[in-house]
């Protein structure tokens, strides 16, 4: 939604601008200064401005419908609305910082390291429950035996050993210790998959990075600067028509192009934050 916002502001105003250009070349045809095929050229140009705010009315509207039909809102789509900064950050941090959040705090990898956990207290149990442990006793009586009349008081102590000849829980201790592999097995393909997704996400927010930069820095400002040195030019009769509106289409091009760019770092940005498991990049 912010993008289709930022898509239909960028349309809006490229028709209030080029509606100030036609008021001027209104003006100018009616002082004689340029001719009737010019001025038609440039109202048949109108249209594809007119083209472009509608289409963005459009993309607007789906993309709230789109929204409200996910977030399970019947509300109206007119009073349904998302704001937010449509801007794109240039600070990221090294790949390896990244792995080392996305070890700590992805869901899948952590609960394949308490599958691990779980298996190897499985096979202590096991093992326990397969031991042999002695059993100690101890008597006391107070009663002389007709062995010994003497022996009125008597203590005694005593220490059984079970001689086990077959470990029937010995299948149970195997199956256990085979569990314990399974489960590291396990947990090293999640290492690697979020190993795999962290590189691929961070891969797509820095390229992205590396084209919004220059268009910050100087495609957006040169895009306004020729546009205008142009139009300028063309309203003193120093260039043709056929010049402005390249011009015109250029600047066109570029601002929507940058436009577009910025959502798809915010995509990429949204991938990494959930390939980390936590948001990194706000």
């Amino acid at each position: 939604m912010l993008q289709a916002k930022a898509v239909l502001k960028l349309a809006q105003d490229n028709l209030d601008y080029y509606d100030k250009v036609l008021k001027i070349s209104r003006d100018r045809f009616d002082a004689g200064d340029i001719a009737q095929i010019d001025l038609d050229r440039l109202e048949l140009q109108r249209l594809q401005y007119e083209s472009d705010l509608q289409g963005a009315l459009v993309n607007l509207r789906t993309t709230k419908i789109n929204l409200l039909a996910l977030l399970d809102d019947r509300r109206p789509v007119d009073s349904f609305d998302v704001d937010g900064a449509y801007e794109f950050s240039d600070q990221l941090l090294a790949l390896e910082d990244y792995r080392k959040r996305a070890l700590d705090a992805r869901p899948d990898l952590r609960a394949a390291v308490l599958s691990v956990q779980q298996a190897q207290t499985s096979y202590k149990l096991a093992e326990a429950n397969g031991s042999t442990d002695p059993t100690l006793s101890a008597w006391y009586t107070h009663n002389a035996s007709d062995n010994n009349p003497l022996a009125t008081n008597t203590l005694g102590v005593g220490v059984s050993i079970p001689l086990r000849v077959f470990d029937r829980n010995q299948g149970e201790k195997l199956r256990t210790k085979i569990d314990i592999t399974r489960n590291e097995k396990l947990r090293q393909g999640v290492e690697t998959q979020v190993y795999s997704d962290v590189d691929s996400a961070y891969a797509l927010v820095n390229s992205n990075i590396i084209l919004l930069k220059p268009y910050k820095s100087k495609y957006l400002d040169q895009a306004v600067r020729v546009r205008d040195t142009i139009f300028f030019s063309y309203q003193h009769g120093g260039t043709s028509l056929l010049d402005f509106l390249n011009a015109e289409s250029d600047y066109r091009t570029v601002q929507l192009s940058y436009v577009n760019l910025v959502g798809t770092y915010l995509t990429s940005a949204a991938q990494l934050n959930q390939a980390v498991g936590r948001e990194v990049i706000p």
